[in-house]
C-alpha cells in the first residue's frame, strides 16, 4: 500500500474512532437529565455529574500526547479505547451519585483520544495540508451531536441504562476497526529522547499559554455547552428530551463537522486571521445570548404598559448554530498555530493545549450550575462565556494585532533610489 493510501486510511479510521470516543465522552449530557430527576440533583450537582468525564479526559491529554510522540499513535489509541470499555458497561448498574462520579472519571479517558489522534494524523500529511487533515480528524467532535441523536432515542425506548450498554459495544467495535485499518511509521516517532521535564517545560512558553486560552473557549466552551444545552432547552423552553436534543444538535453538529473547513481556511489564510474573526463572531453571538428573558413596565400617557424582551426558541437556536460554526473554525485554527510553530513537539504541545481546552469543558458546566443556582438566570452561562471571549480578544490584540502594528511602524520607509 502506498504512503498516500495509508495516510487516507489512517485519517478515516482515526476520525471514526475519535467520533465514537467523543460520543461516549458526552454521554452524561443526555442521560444526566433522567438521572437528575432520579437522584434529585441540583443544577450544580448536575454540572458536576456531566463534567466528571471531562476532568479525566483533560488531565490525560498531556501524558497521552507525550506517549504518542514517543511510542506512536496507533498503539496508544487502541489501548486507550479498550481501557474505557469496562467503565462504560458498568455505568448501567450504578445507582448512587458517587458511583456515577467515579465511573465518569474512567469513562472520561475517551476524551484523551484527541491528543493521540491529532499528532498521529498530522504526521501522515505534508505541512501545507496538516491544517485540513487535523480539521477532518477534529470533525470527530460531531460525536457530541451523534450522542444527541442516539441517546434520547434509547432513553425513550428502553430507559437510560441501555445507553452505556450500547456505547460499550460501539467502543469495542471501533477499537477493533482502528487496529485493523490503521498503520505505523517509525519515522513519525519523535522527541523520544526528551525527558518528561523537558517536555512539560513547554508550559513556560507564553505562546503555548496563549493558545491554551484560545482553546479554552473554542473547545472548552463547545464541550461545556454540548453538555448543558439539552437541559437548557428543557428548562427554558419546556421541550421534551428528544426535541431538546435535536435542537441542541444544531450547535454540536456544525461545531464538529465544519472543523475540516476551519482547517482548510487556516491553511489558506493563516491561523491568526481565522482565529481573530472567530473571536469576534463569538463575542457578538454571546452578547445577544446573554440577555435574559425580561419583562419591564413603562408608564405611558395611556397608563402602564408591559413589554417582554427575550430570545424565542428559533432565534436562540439560530445563534447557537452560528456559534457552533465559529468554534468549529476556531478549534482548527488554534491547532494550525501549534502545527506551524511546534512541528517537532506536536504531540506534547497539542496535549498541553488540549488539556487547557478540556479543563475549560470541565469547569464551565460546574460554573453554569453554580451561577444558575445563585442567580436563578439560565442565560448566566452565556454571560460567563462572553467574559472569557473578552479575555481572548484582548490577549490576541496585544500579542498579535498590536505587535504587528508596532513592527510595521518601526520599519523605515524605503527611500528614493540613488543612481
Amino acid at each position: 500500500m502506498s504512503k498516500q493510501s495509508q495516510a487516507l486510511s489512517v485519517l478515516i479510521v482515526s476520525t471514526l474512532a475519535f467520533t465514537v470516543c467523543f460520543t461516549v465522552w458526552m454521554m452524561f449530557g443526555v442521560i444526566g437529565i433522567p438521572l437528575k430527576k432520579q437522584l434529585g440533583l441540583s443544577a450544580t450537582q448536575f454540572g458536576l455529574l456531566t463534567a466528571m468525564p471531562v476532568l479525566t479526559g483533560s488531565f490525560v491529554r498531556l501524558p497521552l500526547g507525550i506517549w504518542t510522540d514517543r511510542y506512536g499513535g496507533r498503539v496508544v489509541m487502541v489501548l486507550l479505547m479498550l481501557a474505557t470499555v469496562p467503565a462504560i458497561a458498568l455505568m448501567a448498574y450504578a445507582t448512587q451519585f458517587w458511583q456515577f462520579l467515579v465511573l465518569g472519571l474512567f469513562v472520561g479517558l475517551a476524551g484523551g483520544s484527541f491528543s493521540v489522534g491529532t499528532p498521529y494524523v498530522a504526521r501522515w500529511f505534508p505541512k501545507a495540508r496538516q491544517g485540513f487533515a487535523m480539521g477532518v480528524f477534529g470533525a470527530g467532535n460531531s460525536g457530541a451531536a451523534v450522542n444527541k441523536f442516539i441517546a434520547p432515542a434509547l432513553v425513550v425506548a428502553f430507559g437510560w441504562t441501555m445507553v452505556p450498554q450500547v456505547y460499550a459495544a460501539l467502543m469495542l467495535g471501533a477499537a477493533l476497526l482502528f487496529w485493523l485499518f490503521s498503520h505505523s511509521d517509525p519515522a513519525h516517532v519523535s522527541a523520544g529522547n526528551a525527558s518528561f521535564r523537558d517536555q512539560i517545560a513547554m508550559l513556560k512558553d507564553p505562546r503555548v499559554l496563549k493558545y491554551c486560552q484560545y482553546y479554552s473557549i473554542v473547545f472548552g466552551g463547545y464541550v461545556g455547552l454540548s453538555l448543558w444545552l439539552v437541559q437548557y432547552y428543557v428548562g427554558e423552553y419546556g421541550l421534551e428530551i428528544r426535541t431538546a436534543a435535536l435542537l441542541a444538535a444544531c450547535f454540536s453538529l456544525p461545531g464538529g463537522v465544519l472543523r475540516a473547513v476551519g482547517g482548510w481556511l487556516s491553511d489558506k489564510y493563516g491561523a491568526h486571521q481565522v482565529t481573530w474573526w472567530v473571536m469576534w463572531a463569538s463575542w457578538i453571538c454571546l452578547f445577544v445570548l446573554s440577555y435574559p428573558q425580561t419583562d419591564f413596565t413603562v408608564t405611558t400617557v395611556n397608563g402602564p404598559r408591559t413589554f417582554h424582551i427575550g430570545l424565542n426558541v428559533v432565534a436562540f437556536t439560530a445563534l447557537v448554530f452560528v456559534l457552533g460554526i465559529a468554534w468549529a473554525f476556531g478549534k482548527a485554527s488554534v491547532f494550525k498555530y501549534v502545527s506551524d510553530e511546534y512541528p517537532r513537539e506536536l504531540g506534547t504541545v497539542s496535549g498541553i493545549v488540549g488539556l487547557a481546552g478540556g479543563l475549560g469543558g470541565f469547569v464551565l458546566p460546574i460554573l453554569f450550575g453554580v451561577l444558575m443556582d445563585f442567580t436563578g438566570v439560565r442565560s448566566s452561562a452565556f454571560m460567563l462565556l462572553y467574559g472569557v471571549v473578552w479575555v481572548s480578544l484582548i490577549w490576541m490584540y496585544w500579542t498579535e494585532i498590536r505587535q504587528t502594528e508596532l513592527l510595521a511602524s518601526a520599519t523605515p520607509p524605503a527611500g528614493p533610489s540613488r543612481a
